[in-house]
């Protein structure tokens, strides 16, 4: 595009560059000298158009490094008076930091994030919208302004804003602000696992990132009338990064794909889905509930989220005298913290207060800080540990684990209270797959307390609701009803709709039978392939079928799950050959050491139809005593929260050990303190093995989804 004889006034005049990093800096400003004495030859000239600069930060206030860099002042200012038309890059990807006790939130833009919320967030439907400030949404958002009213974006970033639930404003604005969009998408997101990951292919940046690529190109044009042509390209599935490499290099252009017809024309819906477009349908169905209007008519009176602990390794354990030590050395630590910061604060006067952040400790051997937790140290709270904290929850499907439940412990606890107010409070729960998940919808009942994780970002419906004085989120209980008084959470108004469905038999239909009703139909193949791409943006919404005897049959297959579902520690083990080392003849001849587990894993084969190595799984190496063989392949048809259930249980039936605190959660002490059983890993894994198959049986029989 650039001759060789333009090529000096362009490299001198037109082409800048800016990093942060000051090895990268120096790196950059190399290469790209390098680069142009070899086109040009002569004389070596170093190239004067290179920052060593934040790109956001120059554009909110003085530049920090100007005092070291007086040369680097006048490049930035010199910079920010051009009028810039190309901006190409591969902005970093976060939306804040992993661990608190890091303490390396990401830096705040004051202008920038101002034009993030009048626009994308402005836009956008999302209750949830952190994800919008990500560094990529930044970039993309600031390139936007930046080229002002026509100009070329290109960027390598993260493609989850193609169809995350919070970057719909993000998609309305690109749609509205550009003329033509293009994006490949290379795939990649190992932030899933099972067929998924597999379907996801090879990650394009190796170790270095698990996100999903895309190459974006944003084009605006000053003359523009419309809404932006979008088109699209999926690299396909299955494929690994050498591949997918390769496939890029063989488009070598945008007109490249154009010339293969490789785009896909995009038109987006009023809900500004770009791909996997919900179906319209959906809205004419109940929703199971809605906080955000009052006025919406819901099946559930109110539901909530699994609790969200924020240290995971501290406040779950499989055994419960661990769980207990782990708190009371964690309360200890924080006590003594407060201490210590108190004291500090007696010394001097309020307006001299040390920053909290900076004054506490941050050892994550001793401790996990969220922002709640350094916000009740702040107020110089001290924490007294609560030996009635203490229950089982649902931690992943079909495993248990011991759970210190507190509110000043675990950083949301959401609606909880409400569901499960005591340890041994009775209820059931229908636990789903949360909005923005791409992995697959799924549903699971738990009759205990579930985690945020049980299912990506559970949403749990109850049957029962109990009134609690407790502060919820700020808001207290006025009820005049008694404290843990129960009633239906199913509303009297939604088992009204189905019995005017069908009224012209009269059925006596009940809360409950609505509540098995909703589970069958959660678990119908129907239902999530017709209604797949809402279900992974919004919460399901129930269709009455046409037919009272397939509400029955529905509502019976609700009841026939949650019994193989619930009850799965005490159901029958499926029969399995089990394979023992040594001179043991029989399993009943081992003792209860043996049945220690540390890690199952699946022995490898070959595949015949490619060669490759495979994992066999009909096989299942225990521990170096047991391989249990003779495993039905069917059995993993059974999915649930991204995964079949039996890999579920040979991922957490285990030893793990948490690197940031040094935690051992050891899956045998579940088994030898609360189960009094050894062998509880080793049956659970045939249990769950029934529980999948007969699970299966039910949802291949349910009745096709009628609706009128």
């Amino acid at each position: 595009l650039i001759t060789p004889e333009q090529m000096p006034h362009k490299y001198k005049h037109e082409i800048h560059a800016n990093e942060i990093v000051l090895l990268a800096y120096y790196i950059a400003a190399i290469n790209i000298e390098a680069v142009y004495h070899s086109i040009v030859g002569g004389k070596y000239q170093p190239f004067e158009g290179i920052l060593l600069t934040d790109t956001f930060q120059m554009y909110e206030s003085s530049d920090t490094l100007d005092a070291f860099f007086p040369d680097n002042s006048e490049r930035r200012k010199r910079q920010k008076k051009l009028d810039i038309r190309v901006i190409v890059g591969n902005p970093p990807y976060s939306a804040g930091q992993k661990n608190e006790n890091d303490n390396n939130q990401n830096v705040e833009y004051a202008a920038l994030d101002q034009r993030i919320r009048e626009t994308y967030a402005f836009a956008s439907r999302a209750t949830l919208q952190k994800g919008l400030y990500d560094s990529y949404i930044r970039a993309i958002r600031w390139a936007s302004d930046r080229i002002g009213n026509s100009g070329v974006i290109g960027f390598v970033t993260n493609a989850g804003f193609m169809e995350a639930n919070t970057a719909d404003g993000l998609r309305k604005c690109l749609a509205e602000e550009f003329s033509s969009i293009y994006v490949f998408h290379l795939r990649g997101n190992q932030r899933t696992s099972g067929e998924h990951s597999r379907r996801e292919g090879g990650k394009i940046f190796g170790s270095g990132s698990r996100s999903p690529i895309a190459v974006s190109l944003f084009v605006k044009n000053g003359q523009k009338q419309s809404a932006a042509n979008i088109r699209w390209l999926d690299i396909g599935d299955y494929l690994s990064r050498e591949e997918k490499l390769e496939r890029v290099e063989s488009f070598g252009s945008l007109s490249g794909v154009t010339a293969r017809d490789g785009w896909m024309a995009i038109l987006p819906n009023e809900e500004h889905d770009w791909i996997n477009q919900r179906e319209d349908s959906f809205t004419k169905h109940i929703c199971l509930g809605d906080k955000r209007s009052t006025e919406t008519q819901t099946i559930f009176i109110n539901y909530s989220q699994g609790v969200l602990t924020a240290r995971d390794a501290w406040t779950y354990n499989a055994s419960q005298v661990a769980l207990i030590d782990n708190m009371k050395a964690l309360i200890t630590f924080y006590n003594s913290e407060v201490t210590r910061y108190t004291q500090a604060c007696d010394e001097v006067a309020s307006d001299q207060f040390p920053d909290v952040e900076e004054f506490l400790s941050n050892d994550n051997a001793k401790i996990s800080w969220t922002g709640n937790l350094r916000a009740l140290a702040a107020k110089r709270r001290q924490i007294q540990f609560r030996s009635d904290a203490n229950r089982i929850c649902l931690y992943r499907p079909f495993t248990k684990r011991w759970q210190y439940f507190d509110r000043q412990l675990n950083e949301r606890v959401y609606q909880i209270h409400s569901i499960f107010p005591k340890s041994n409070t009775e209820n059931l729960v229908i636990c789903i797959t949360g909005k923005g998940e791409s992995h697959g919808f799924s549903a699971l009942m738990s009759d205990v307390t579930p985690d945020f994780k049980t299912h990506y970002n559970s949403q749990c419906f109850p049957l029962y609701l109990y009134n609690s004085d407790v502060e919820d989120e700020g808001l207290l209980s006025r009820s005049a009803a008694p404290l843990d008084a129960q009633y239906s959470a199913v509303s009297t108004a939604a088992v009204e709709l189905f019995r005017m469905q069908y009224s012209t038999t009269t059925p006596n239909i009940t809360g409950k039978d609505v509540f098995y009703y909703i589970y069958g139909i959660l678990h119908s193949p129907d239902y999530r392939t017709r209604y797949g791409d809402n279900l992974s943006k919004e919460l399901p919404r129930i269709p009455a079928v046409k037919k009272f005897e397939d509400f029955q049959k529905f509502a019976q297959a609700g009841r026939d799950l949650a019994h193989w579902h619930l009850n799965y520690e005490t159901v029958k083990c499926h029969p399995v050959t089990f394979e023992l080392s040594g001179n043991v003849g029989k399993l009943s001849a081992l003792k209860p050491e043996q049945f220690r587990v540390v890690k199952m894993k699946h022995p490898k084969r070959k595949d015949p139809a490619t060669g490759k190595s495979v994992n066999d799984k009909s096989t299942v190496i225990y521990n170096e005593y047991i391989t249990v063989t003779g495993i039905p392949l069917e059995a993993y048809d059974y999915v649930v929260n991204g995964k079949p259930a039996i890999d579920w249980v040979m991922e957490r039936q285990a030893v793990t050990t948490d690197k940031a605190s040094g935690i051992v959660n050891d899956a045998n002490l579940w088994a030898t303190e609360t189960m009094n059983n050894p062998r509880y890993p080793l049956e659970l894994l045939q249990r769950v093995i029934t529980v999948s198959l007969e699970t299966m049986k039910i949802v291949n029989n349910l009745p096709k989804l009628e609706i009128e």
